[in-house]
């Protein structure tokens, strides 16, 4: 967890400028670090709850705080990868349209989109640069990970659950959202088309949704919610410790 707002104390009134001088210089190696206050862990929480891996980088690829699905998606096929506290592309090909677009957010405040990887691996992030009102230049990015897939599984079941949808009902909702046509749901659980077609309408009236293509869309506008029983063993030691390398004195 890192410490995304210094918040000054009695304790250390010069917390704000130390902060300013931490970030202007970027991450400079060990040092003494202040705990996260209330706040951070609050503002840390909050970001593990969307459902959109999010990673705050400093000028030179050293990332500063990754939530909760950042952490899980990068595993061993994602085209991004952790090398200690670095964020490097894993194909030789796609590290300078990286470094590029971090470098053109933190220094120039260019906002990029930038497509990594190949095939099922494809993945389009937005690079972002993260202002502070009392610095002339970004000193930080946030990278945003794109969706791998339309619907959330959870945001579905919410939504059927909103619109007391039966167990049926919801599978045919998943499917449909999947991109599967009638047929193809009949075909994937042993049903008739006929069947289908009239949870599908089922689905509709529940809804309001005049059409399948207006039920899917309903459904991938949905908030992007984190499940709540999902595991924090796999959080590495350097995200869980309360580093902050923006809150250094």
């Amino acid at each position: 967890m890192f410490d995304l707002i210094a918040e000054p104390t009695a304790e250390s009134p010069a917390g704000d400028a130390d902060t300013r001088s931490a970030v202007s210089n970027g991450y400079c190696g060990p040092e003494r670090r202040a705990a996260p206050s209330p706040l951070t862990r609050l503002l840390a929480a909050t970001l593990d709850e969307i459902d959109y891996g999010m990673l705050l980088v400093a000028d030179g690829l050293h990332v500063l705080h990754a939530n909760h699905v950042a952490r899980a998606e990068l595993d061993a096929l994602h085209p991004l990868q952790m090398l200690g506290r670095e964020l490097r592309a894993r194909q030789s090909r796609d590290v300078v349209p990286l470094h590029d677009a971090l470098a053109d957010a933190c220094r120039n405040r260019l906002r990029r989109m930038v497509t990594l990887g190949d095939g099922p691996q494809r993945l389009c992030l937005a690079v972002v640069p993260i202002l502070q009102s009392d610095l002339a230049t970004a000193t930080c990015a946030l990278v945003l990970l794109g969706k791998r897939q339309v619907c959330q599984e959870l945001s579905v079941d919410g939504f059927a659950r909103a619109h007391a949808l039966t167990p049926a009902e919801t599978l045919v909702l998943k499917a449909l959202c999947s991109g599967a046509r009638p047929g193809e749901v009949a075909l994937q659980h042993s049903v008739a088309v006929s069947t289908v077609r009239t949870q599908v309408g089922s689905i509709r009236a529940k809804t309001g949704a005049e059409t399948i293509g207006a039920l899917v869309r309903m459904v991938a506008l949905l908030p992007p919610m984190v499940g709540a029983l999902r595991s924090h063993t796999e959080r590495p030691p350097q995200f869980a410790s309360g580093l902050s390398a923006l809150q250094t004195q």
